[in-house]
């Protein structure tokens, strides 16, 4: 099992928490809302919660609980700026499909 970040959400997250001045790292996970049934959820976390599931690459914690680790093994999170938009993206080989706005999917 494994999660891991691109080299520009990498420096992205790092900036974050360093402008937070606090922080063990990011949690990831999914939540059922949208069209498609599941949505993408980030956050700083502070506090480890029971059963969290830690991950560390390029420097990065990045914290699951176990309910959405099955949802989102295998992720790589990216960061991109297109034009005048940026934002992290998931690439997640679990994905079966996408609704047509892009803000939730279906494993």
């Amino acid at each position: 099992m494994a999660i891991t970040l691109t080299d520009s959400a990498a420096e992205r997250v790092s900036n974050f928490l360093a402008q937070r001045g606090k922080g063990l790292g990011l949690r990831l996970g999914v939540k059922t809302t949208g069209c498609s049934g599941m949505a993408y959820v980030m956050e700083y976390v502070d506090e480890l919660e029971e059963g969290d599931q830690v991950f560390e690459d390029k420097g990065v914690k990045i914290i699951i609980n176990p309910k959405s680790l099955v949802y989102l093994d295998g992720t790589e999170l990216d960061f991109a700026r297109e034009g005048l938009n940026e934002g992290f993206k998931f690439n997640n080989p679990n994905e079966s499909d996408r609704c047509g706005c892009g803000e939730s999917f279906t494993v």
